[in-house]
Parts: C-alpha cells; structure tokens; sequence
C-alpha cells in the first residue's frame, strides 16, 4: 500500500516550489547557469556570423533567444527577489567568460601574421617552413633602413605555436595578427599538412 497519495505529492511538489529555499537558492542558481549557457551561445554565435558559417548562427541563436526568454519571465515573475537580480547578472559576466573560452578552443577560422624585423630572417623563415607554415618573404624600407616583412596565414589553433618560433629566432620582431574571414584555399596549415604533401612526393 502506497504511503503517499497522489494529492500529497502535489502538495509536496507546490509546497517545493512556494518555498524560501526554492526562491532564495534553487531559482537563482538556476538563473545564473541558464545565463551562462545563452550569453555562451551568443558569443560563439557572433563568432559564427563572423566567420560565415551560416547554417549554424541561426540554430545556436534559437536555442539562446529561447533560454533568455524562459529566464527573463522568472526573474518578472519574482521581481521582489533582489538575489535573481545578482544571480542574473553573475550568470552574464561567467557567460562571458565562458564563451571567449569556448572561442580559443575551438580556434575557427584563420589568421594573417604580419611579422616585420631588421634583422636577417632566413632562420626563421626555414623554420616556419621546415614545420609546414606557408611564408611570403618580401624585403622593404623601414623608417631606420632594410626590413623583411613576412606574411604567414594560418589556421588559429597554430597561432600559439608560430607566436613562439617569432619569439625563439626573432625576440625583437614586430608583428601583428589580424582576422581572416576565409581563404581561397588551405595549403600549408602545419605539420599534419606538411606530412600530408610529403606523402604525394
């Protein structure tokens, strides 16, 4: 025999959701990661966007906006609960947080490094090569003299790693790197390319 009724356990379950803990602990943690999860989508939607995957911003944009509205109807609903207030705010700065995370891990897309040094780049130039980086070397004149200027475009997860043959053969180069919206054409992406094409020699 059942020890509780059907009508006990709706009363439990109203008794739950009417209660100081529901309102004070349950429903702002609740706000706060359900922000975390939409601003997150927002920004690896705008990212998206820029990148011009097309197909996939409007999927993430349907599942952010939805989020939002399901949180932003709880906390009208509980205007007089100044911690759904904070917890709605904490959960859009960590969202933030959160999504330029997700960003470097992804790392889509490509990026131009621009390098400019006086001094003699053929090091580094062979290096970047010999580990499967596509370099255009053009020699030009600086403000103080001679300069090489080195184009090298990348796919992002590989920017780290040119970053630090930069350093290594050229500590005192300037350079710069900028966003590439897309490419012609993916040659010279690293060392899992370079392996690929010395397969075709």
């Amino acid at each position: 025999m059942n020890m509780f009724s059907t009508n006990d356990f709706t009363f439990f379950t109203m008794d739950f959701f009417q209660s100081d803990t529901f309102d004070f602990i349950i429903l702002p943690l609740l706000i706060f990661f359900a922000r975390i999860v939409d601003v997150s989508l927002g920004t690896i939607r705008i990212i998206f966007v820029s990148k011009g995957l097309k197909s996939l911003a409007p999927l993430i944009g349907f599942f952010e906006i939805l989020i939002w509205i399901i949180v932003v109807s709880r906390v009208i609903d509980n205007l007089d609960n100044w911690i759904g207030y904070v917890a709605y705010a904490g959960g859009f700065a960590t969202g933030n947080f959160v999504g330029m995370k997700l960003e470097e891990r992804l790392a889509i897309g490509h990026e131009l490094v621009r390098v400019i040094t006086k001094r003699e780049a053929n090091k580094l130039v062979d290096v970047l090569r010999d580990k499967g980086f596509g370099v255009t070397s053009i020699e030009a004149t600086g403000s103080n003299g001679e300069v090489a200027v080195l184009y090298i475009i990348i796919n992002r997860k590989f920017l780290g790693k040119v970053l630090g043959l930069i350093h290594e053969y050229n500590p005192r180069a300037l350079y710069t790197v900028e966003d590439i919206r897309s490419v012609s054409r993916e040659i010279f992406y690293g060392e899992s390319s370079l392996k690929k094409s010395r397969l075709f020699k």
